[in-house]
C-alpha cells in the first residue's frame, strides 16, 4: 500500500499543537481538533490534485529549508507563500471551504482561515522534510502526491463530504474517487442516457396500461441502480490489507526480518480502512479509532477500572495495541513518519490521570531467530519507554520487555499476511 501522506502530518497536529491553536484563537479544542480533521484531507486533496504543477512542487522543495516545522504557528501565519499555495489549489473554492469547515466545526471564520493557513504549512513541511530524508526529486514527490488520489476523500470526518466542503464536483473530477469508471467524469461531461420503450406485436405500449399492473422500467431499474450505488459506496470504504516484507540489517549489525503493515479492521470477509474520529479526554479531543487504543483505555479509566485493581495480577492480561506506531526497518531507535501522534496522545492520557501507571510491550511473529526477535522487541520497548520518559511521564512507566514470538498466535508456516498481527507494540496498565 502506498505512504498515506496524512501519517506523516499527524505529528505535527497533535494535542499540544491543538490545545496552543485554541488558547491562541479563542476556540475549544474539540473545535479545533475537528476543523483539522476536515481542513487535512481536503488540503492533501488539493495538493494531489495538483500533482504536476510547478508552484506546489516548488512549495514542498523549498520548505524543507525554510525551518517552518521549528515554528509552525509563527512561519504560517499570513505566509504569502502559502497564501499562493491554497489560491493554486482550491482557486474560487478557498472561501467555501473555510465557510463550510468553520460550520462544521463550531467556530469563526477567522479561525478556520488560519487553520487552514497551519494546516498547509504542516503539510508542505511534512511532505518537504520526507522527501528530503528519502532523496526524492520532484518527480518523486509528484507520484508520492498521485497516489494520494485514491484515498483522500475516505479519510474526510464523518458529517463532511467534498461536496459538503462546497468542492462541487472536485473530486470527481480529479478521480479521487479511484474507481476508473464512469462516475469520474464531470458533470457537464455526462453523456447523456437514452432510454427506449419496446412496443408488443400490436403497436402498444406495454407500460402504459397502469391498472393491470404492467410495470414501467423504472420498477427494476430503479432498485437495480440502488443497488449498484450501495455496492459503490461499499467497495470504496474496503482496501485490502497488505504487508510489505524487508529483509535488512538492525542497529547492532544484525540481519533480520520487518514488515510494514496497514491499520485495518476485518468484519464479515471485509477489509476497512480506519478512519480518525475524535476520542474524548475529559473534554479534550484526541485523534484516534473508535475502539482503538486511546478509546479503550479512556473507557477503562473512567470506568475506574484501574482505581479498582487491587494489584498489578488484575491488569497485566489487558494489552492496548498501538494502532500507528511502526519503527523503520530493521531498526529499534527510528520511528517511522506519523508515530509520534499517538504516542502523543499516550502522554496526554496518562498526565491527564497522573495516578495511572502503564507498561510497553514488544512482539515479533514465528520466523526468524527467536534470540534476535526478542532482543529487538525489547529494545522497541525500551526505545518507547525513553520516548515516553523525555515527555515528562517516566515515572508512570514501571517497565518495557520484548516477548519476540511468545505470544505470537500465527504458525511460522503462514502467509506474511497472516502473520502481521503478531508483529505490534502495545501497552498495559500495570500497579
Amino acid at each position: 500500500m502506498s505512504l498515506n501522506i496524512i501519517d506523516l502530518i499527524k505529528g505535527q497536529l497533535g494535542p499540544a499543537f491543538v490545545s496552543q491553536a485554541a488558547s491562541q484563537y479563542g476556540e475549544s479544542e474539540s473545535g479545533i481538533s475537528k476543523a483539522i480533521g476536515g481542513l487535512l484531507p481536503a488540503v492533501v486533496g488539493g495538493l494531489a490534485n495538483n500533482s504536476d504543477n510547478p508552484l506546489v512542487l516548488d512549495a514542498i522543495t523549498n520548505s524543507s529549508s525554510s525551518g517552518i516545522l521549528g515554528n509552525l504557528m509563527g512561519n504560517s501565519t499570513d505566509n504569502s507563500f502559502i497564501a499562493s499555495v491554497l489560491t493554486q489549489i482550491f482557486g474560487d473554492k478557498l472561501s467555501g471551504l473555510i465557510n463550510s469547515v468553520a460550520t462544521y466545526a463550531g467556530i469563526s471564520n477567522n479561525s478556520s482561515s488560519a487553520l487552514l493557513n497551519l494546516v498547509t504549512g504542516a503539510t508542505l513541511g511534512s511532505i518537504g522534510k520526507y522527501a528530503t530524508e528519502n532523496n526524492l526529486d520532484k518527480a518523486g514527490i509528484s507520484n508520492l502526491l498521485n497516489d494520494q488520489k485514491g484515498i483522500v476523500s475516505s479519510l474526510l470526518p464523518a458529517g463532511l463530504s467534498f461536496a459538503s466542503l462546497s468542492m462541487g464536483d472536485w473530486d470527481a473530477r480529479y478521480k479521487f474517487d479511484n474507481d476508473k469508471d464512469a462516475i469520474n467524469i464531470p458533470a457537464e461531461e455526462e453523456p447523456k442516457i437514452q432510454v427506449t420503450r419496446s412496443t408488443t406485436l400490436d403497436g402498444t405500449f406495454p407500460d402504459r396500461n397502469t391498472n393491470t399492473g404492467g410495470g414501467s422500467i423504472w420498477k427494476w431499474l430503479l432498485p437495480l441502480l440502488l443497488l449498484i450505488a450501495a455496492a459503490y459506496f461499499i467497495w470504496r470504504q474496503c482496501e485490502q490489507k497488505e504487508t510489505t516484507v524487508t529483509t535488512t540489517m538492525n542497529d547492532s549489525g544484525e540481519v533480520v526480518t520487518d514488515t510494514v503493515n496497514t491499520t485495518t479492521d476485518t468484519a464479515a470477509g471485509i477489509s476497512a480502512t480506519k478512519v480518525d474520529e475524535d476520542i474524548d479526554l475529559n473534554g479534550t479531543s484526541l485523534k484516534g479509532y473508535k475502539g482503538g487504543m486511546e478509546d479503550r483505555m479512556i473507557a477503562f479509566l473512567k470506568s475506574d477500572g484501574y482505581k479498582n485493581a487491587k494489584d498489578d495480577n488484575a491488569l497485566k492480561d489487558t494489552w492496548y495495541n498501538f494502532d500507528h506506531v511502526n519503527f523503520k526497518m530493521g531498526s529499534a531507535t527510528e520511528l517511522e513518519a506519523g508515530s509520534e501522534g499517538q504516542l502523543q496522545n499516550l502522554v496526554a492520557i496518562l498526565k491527564a490521570y497522573p495516578d495511572a501507571k502503564v507498561k510497553i510491550g514488544g512482539y515479533t511473529d514465528k520466523t526468524g531467530d527467536e534470540a534476535k526477535n526478542q532482543k529487538l522487541s525489547a529494545e522497541r520497548a525500551n526505545f518507547i519507554r525513553s520516548w515516553l520518559d523525555k515527555q515528562g511521564v517516566g515515572s508512570q512507566i514501571t517497565g518495557a520487555d520484548g516477548y519476540g514470538s511468545q505470544f505470537a498466535t500465527v504458525d511460522a508456516s503462514a502467509s506474511d499476511a497472516e502473520r502481521a498481527i503478531d508483529r505490534k507494540m502495545a501497552v498495559r496498565f500495570a500497579k
